[in-house]
């Protein structure tokens, strides 16, 4: 915890008293803790509220939302707030158990069901963000629009002001119109990698560190696929349940593309490569 007055403001928020504070790893952008009480454990996030405007906040509205799909496992939110220039977010504790032997079929099942929820338009409430980058959720009527204006150039902008050029880009939106399936907007995690689900004691999926949005979800499949992970088995439910359009394994890279973007302007040269080629490959 950062300081003795931030632990005795949560003491009179949690109204209980604080007796251990364990730091917890996974934490790039954010200080983790576990808070002991003498009745309860708390997950407790905390960053800078100047260099990260509204983060916790719209991590809240992100898994209320994941919370009221009713699908997956999600921890309740106790409080979030701002304490001397200090954003906090207390996150229910969920223990970790052991994988139930049909864990990833649940999870296709599950991932099936959040994804059928369903809205008028791509986008959001509100912005949010993804890893420590803002991610903008203005409403757009189309998979091609919403793709294009708020996950794909903000991220190239960014990576120019950043030094990385690429050529050919308009070209590589104009490509997509055709190749972009015209679904109906589905809620999405958002950052479905392997680090952003966790086992409960049912042996059950739980959900965490969304950047939660109404989009294209094959941008949840592409990312899932990007770094690995999961099972083959939770795509072969998914299928079942809620097949995906044809040849959209042949899709991966298009969705692919904006993590990896997201992943140079957060760590530099080298997914510079992996973004070009996949420009090239649709220019």
């Amino acid at each position: 915890m950062r300081s003795l007055k931030l632990t005795s403001h949560f003491e009179e928020l949690l109204s209980e008293k604080i007796i251990a504070i364990q730091p917890l790893s996974g934490g790039d952008i954010n200080d983790v803790c576990l808070i002991h009480t003498n009745q309860q454990k708390f997950v407790a996030k905390v960053n800078s509220a100047s260099e990260f405007p509204g983060m916790f906040e719209a991590e809240a509205k992100g898994l209320e939302k994941l919370k009221d799909s009713n699908t997956f496992t999600i921890p309740d939110i106790i409080r979030f707030g701002e304490f001397d220039d200090i954003a906090f977010l207390i996150l229910e504790y969920i223990d970790s158990g052991k994988q139930a032997d049909t864990f990833w079929e649940i999870f296709g099942e599950q991932l099936a069901a959040l994804h059928q929820q369903n809205d008028s338009y791509f986008g959001f409430e509100n912005d949010n963000y993804i890893g420590s980058l803002p991610q903008y959720n203005t409403i757009c009527d189309s998979t091609y629009k919403f793709y294009v204006t708020q996950r794909l150039q903000p991220q190239f902008e960014l990576a120019r002001q950043n030094g990385f050029s690429f050529s050919d880009v308009d070209t590589f939106y104009n490509v997509l119109k055709d190749e972009i399936p015209n679904e109906k907007p589905s809620l999405v995690h958002g950052d479905l990698w392997s680090g952003n689900f966790m086992i409960d004691m049912q042996g059950y999926p739980c959900l965490i560190d969304p950047a939660v949005a109404y989009a294209p979800r094959e941008m949840d499949i592409g990312m899932m696929h990007l770094f690995g992970g999961f099972n083959s088995s939770v795509f072969d439910i998914y299928n079942e349940v809620f097949p995906l359009t044809g040849n959209w394994k042949d899709r991966l890279p298009i969705w692919q593309l904006y993590y990896l973007l997201v992943h140079l302007n957060l760590f530099g040269s080298s997914y510079y490569n992996k973004v070009k080629s996949i420009v090239n490959r649709y220019s």
